[in-house]
């Protein structure tokens, strides 16, 4: 869904707004200076005297360590050589020194512009100019030469493109079958506006797992997801299950944005109605004050009762907790819903 500022759009003022301030004890105020004399306006919310008030400090059980380890250091110089995008950065993932400190990480595919505006999500969003003819072929490149047994792929919104970006999907996904063939493909897709012949394209080129996430109740779609569809979630599922009824499918809900617990089990019951198999539940972290701010933090023992719920609908694997995001410890769960061999 559009922005915080854009769903307030009819109560904007202009201000003059510094991006980044500069470090040190005089930085600020020379960012800012230097700030008064562009004539940049930016439009903001005003914040009416009704508004929820925002929660405090995140708690105690959010905080992570930060990354930097050898392996990550590794690793991010060697996507920095392959010119590659993770999703682990862009969407400012909190696993990220976990999960790189472990050589695993999500490729981001078709560049790290969004057409969409989501009020939840860090990905820049803007009109992409973007399309490396020669990505697909890096990705599998690098798929090999790190010894990786599952890799996890995804992409932005790329609306603009006719078939949304699909024949870049499949073609990313069997450069990684020709280069490490003994990998697991794991694929992270978009909605595709809700194109049969795009998600058939994808599935063709032979995936072992194909995720979508819902991202939250049908209620907040208006409020959260720019040009989402629940109804167009619950087909694209219902499709890849007619396609190719042997395929693992998987998603994800991010908690926190003011959904209710019955919303929260009434979707998990319609995801198992069309059959997805892995379900992740995670606490949205918010990006940026100019996001959707955060309705509540889940206690653990929140996150681990609504998981015994998801197994009790028959999910046959539940990752839930307040770090978990829909990548994480990706080859344990498809390994724990039966997802082949890896």
């Amino acid at each position: 869904m559009a922005s915080w500022r854009r769903s307030h759009g009819a109560h904007l003022l202009p201000v003059l707004v510094p991006h980044r301030l500069d470090k040190g004890p005089y930085g600020i105020m020379a960012r800012l200076e230097r700030t008064e004399r562009l004539l940049m306006a930016q439009s903001l919310p005003v914040i009416q005297p009704d508004s929820p008030p925002l929660l405090g400090r995140k708690p105690a059980w959010l905080k992570v360590r930060a990354p930097g380890g050898p392996n990550y250091m590794r690793l991010k110089g060697r996507l920095r050589e392959w010119n590659l995008h993770t999703v682990c950065e862009e969407a400012h993932c909190p696993n990220i020194g976990e999960c790189w400190e472990e050589a695993t990480a999500t490729f981001m595919i078709l560049g790290d512009v969004c057409t969409r505006n989501c009020g939840y999500c860090a990905v820049t969003h803007g009109r992409p100019v973007w399309e490396d003819r020669e990505e697909p072929e890096r990705i599998g490149r690098a798929a090999g030469d790190l010894g990786l047994e599952h890799v996890v792929i995804t992409s932005v919104n790329r609306d603009d493109l006719a078939d949304g970006g699909a024949a870049h999907w499949a073609a990313t996904i069997r450069a990684v079958r020709r280069h490490a063939p003994r990998c697991r493909v794991e694929v992270l897709i978009p909605d595709f506006q809700g194109s049969p012949a795009s998600l058939e394209t994808v599935i063709a080129a032979g995936p072992d797992i194909l995720n979508h996430n819902t991202e939250t109740v049908p209620r907040l779609y208006k409020v959260a997801r720019h040009g989402g569809r629940y109804e167009r979630t619950l087909g694209l599922f219902r499709h890849a299950r007619d396609a190719a009824p042997t395929l693992l499918r998987k998603s994800g809900i991010i908690l926190g944005l003011g959904e209710t617990r019955d919303e929260l089990v009434a979707t998990m019951r319609d995801l198992r109605g069309v059959d997805v198999a892995i379900l992740t539940l995670g606490q949205y972290l918010r990006p940026s004050a100019q996001h959707l701010p955060v309705e509540k933090y889940y206690h653990p023992d929140e996150f681990a009762e609504l998981g015994a719920v998801g197994r009790e609908l028959g999910f046959k694997h539940v990752e839930s907790g307040p770090l978990v995001r829909s990548s994480y410890h990706a080859k344990r769960q498809a390994n724990l819903a039966g997802g082949g061999s890896a």
